[in-house]
């Protein structure tokens, strides 16, 4: 066989955008088998990812492995109750599209009159939706500059470069959003507060098993607090710490599947496997903290936006982030 017609595991993953782990657990459950070199190792043909992309494309809409067996068995029938979920979100994403159109048309009209829009009407057209928002003066050491952020999303990201005040702002938003809660550093799983809050976290950690994450005490407690009922929103610190590759990959992609009305979550983080620039979408947002201490922006997802090379640059994959982890830059309030 030529070898270049076929990849390696950790290729077929990549090219797949999946952990090379998620591929071994599809391969143990029968559900694509690569074939071997005369040396014995694994390699992925172009029947084999093909294979691959329509499991990896049926996890997308939502399927559990056990029923990506039975659709790839021939059980059409299998995809009924995820494609209509799949549906429900879509809908839900047009009807976002169609606010965001009609603001263009109106900013169109306002041009053809003369009006030119505000740096405000501009900022607008980033927010697919309205929704909550919050306003406060940010703490030192931005010496009480008025923030505000409208219009949060299902999904935001706060990031910055170390000893950026990325954390204090994290609090600070924490403080003054009614009924949010900080999930620091130090956390401790909270309580299962009735069955069904035990079911949620139970489906959701065999969720994350199937994308090829490692069970552990740091991924339920973040479970367990995601999926608690109470809190109008949830404000991280480094979701990533305690958690190998794989199952950052597999949380972002849990994270990026909640419904569009779910309650705001923020991750305070500088993995790039929890932030994968290139895949956030609607619903999502980017706060930058500049390592000059300027206000946090909001940075749009796409090259050449303000801050957008400032955010790719102050990430890291989690093999660098573990080198560098203990490692923090201390600061003291000018006298």
């Amino acid at each position: 066989m030529r070898s270049t017609c076929f990849l390696n595991p950790a290729e077929a993953a990549r090219r797949l955008g999946v952990s090379a782990k998620a591929l071994r657990l599809y391969e143990q459950r029968g559900l694509v088998t690569p074939v071997r070199t005369a040396a014995g190792w694994r390699a992925y043909g172009p029947d084999q990812m093909t294979r691959a992309g329509e499991i990896v494309a049926l996890r997308a809409l939502g399927l559990s492995l056990a029923r990506i067996a039975d659709v790839l068995d021939g059980d059409a029938q299998a995809l009924e109750p995820a494609l209509a979920a799949h549906q429900a979100a879509l809908e839900g994403q047009v009807r976002q599209l169609t606010g965001a159109v009609e603001k263009v048309r109106d900013l169109r009209a306002d041009l053809a009159r003369g009006r030119a829009p505000t740096a405000e009407d501009l900022t607008n057209l980033l927010t697919p939706r309205p929704g909550l928002g919050v306003a406060f003066e940010l703490p030192w050491p931005w010496g009480g500059e008025r923030f505000e952020l409208r219009d949060i999303p299902p999904l935001t990201y706060i990031t910055g470069p170390l000893g950026s005040g990325k954390t204090r702002l994290a609090m600070r938003l924490a403080e003054a959003l009614p009924g949010a809660v900080f999930l620091g550093l130090d956390r401790t799983a909270a309580d299962i507060t009735d069955a069904a809050h035990a079911t949620r976290v139970k489906q959701a950690l065999a969720w994350l098993a199937e994308d090829g994450a490692a069970p552990s005490e740091a991924l339920r407690t973040l479970l367990v607090a995601l999926d608690a009922d109470g809190a109008a929103a949830l404000v991280i610190d480094m979701p990533e710490h305690g958690l190998d590759q794989a199952t950052q990959e597999a949380l972002a992609v849990h994270l990026r599947r909640r419904s569009s009305k779910a309650r705001p979550v923020f991750l305070l983080t500088r993995s790039n496997a929890i932030l994968d620039v290139a895949a956030v979408g609607l619903g999502e947002t980017i706060l930058y903290c500049p390592a000059n201490h300027a206000p946090p922006i909001r940075v749009a997802p796409y090259p050449g936006a303000a801050g957008y090379e400032a955010v790719a640059d102050c990430l890291a994959s989690p093999e660098v982030r573990a080198r560098t982890q203990g490692m923090m830059a201390v600061m003291s309030p000018a006298v």
